[in-house]
């Protein structure tokens, strides 16, 4: 849709207000036995199983890949009276994504690549649109790319707009997802006014953080961001995807992130189509809380398969 201010240019967030309602989320709601592990389950369907390193091999890859496609180990899938169960997607480097899309074959997990010059964004455009552009030709389904931040520290909107736009049109039928780096946007204003324009432009998943912020998801940045989307959802009729990406490790994390998409969006947005954890070690966590549940035991790291 064309870029409308008006739908965010005199907008107020109250922040100790956000904090507050952040802080209440994860107390007011308890979940324990079957239905903590119910929901960790679910959080295992909704991660992009991650890998961002510079020492990233197509072996390290393949393993990756085979730990999306078996999360869980065979006795704790037959504990939890499950017969599979599978991440939401696999998310790599451009040049990695050719060896990830191999290594899932006929799973149907797709691939996600970071792109645009991942993670600060500071290439030249039509390199970063080429980036893009090589990375849905090695088979990549969904592509998450890095905005400029000084568009929104400026209040160029409509070059934030431009640009995201731009990214839109170059992953044709792959899913954008719009990684705003929230921690370097200043403040809740301009995490929701970041948040409306990447939707105007054509996003299909905002995403907090590349994960190599100083401060990456955080309660209140993410329920701004909701807010944000729901507005949008209900401004036009399009539900928009809300991806917590950077420093989610452990199984209350997971718990705490549905419970916000829960309590704010409803049951819909706990499905692996509106709502994505990036995380690499969270796995491993809720792999351990899993095996306790099942075994009243809690396992060494050493007996779960590495991711």
């Amino acid at each position: 849709m064309p870029l409308n201010l008006s739908w965010f240019d005199r907008i107020a967030v109250n922040t100790p207000a956000a904090q507050n309602r952040a802080a209440q989320l994860t107390t007011r709601r308890s979940l324990k036995k079957e239905w903590q592990a119910a929901w960790l389950v679910n959080a295992i369907r909704c991660i992009d199983l991650t890998t961002l390193a510079g020492d990233d091999t197509e072996a390290r890859v393949a393993r990756l890949c085979a730990k999306a496609k078996r999360p869980l180990a065979d006795h704790i899938l037959d504990g939890l009276g499950l017969d599979h169960v599978q991440t939401g997607a696999v998310c790599v480097y451009p040049t990695m994504v050719r060896a990830a899309v191999r290594a899932l074959d006929g799973t149907g997990i797709p691939v996600a690549s970071v792109a645009t010059g991942f993670p600060a964004g500071l290439m030249p455009m039509n390199l970063r649109l080429a980036e893009i552009l090589y990375a849905v030709e090695e088979g990549a389904a969904e592509i998450d790319i890095v905005i400029t931040r000084a568009h929104v520290l400026e209040g160029n909107w409509q070059a934030l707009y431009d640009e995201i736009a731009a990214m839109r049109e170059a992953c044709g039928d792959a899913h954008l997802k719009a990684i705003l780096a929230t921690g370097e946007l200043g403040s809740l204003r301009n995490v929701y006014k970041a948040s409306m324009v990447a939707m105007q432009a054509g996003a299909d998943f905002i995403k907090t953080s590349t994960g190599k912020e100083g401060v990456n998801a955080t309660l209140p940045v993410s329920l701004t961001m909701v807010r944000a989307l729901r507005e949008y959802g209900a401004r036009t009729g399009y539900k928009i995807g809300f991806k917590p990406a950077g420093g989610l490790k452990t199984a209350k994390d997971a718990l705490a992130w549905q419970i916000l998409m829960r309590e704010e969006m409803g049951t819909e947005w706990l499905q692996p189509h509106l709502f994505r954890i990036g995380a690499s070690s969270l796995l491993g966590d809720i792999e351990r809380q899993l095996e306790h549940h099942v075994t009243g035991r809690y396992a060494s790291s050493s007996r779960h398969a590495l991711a």
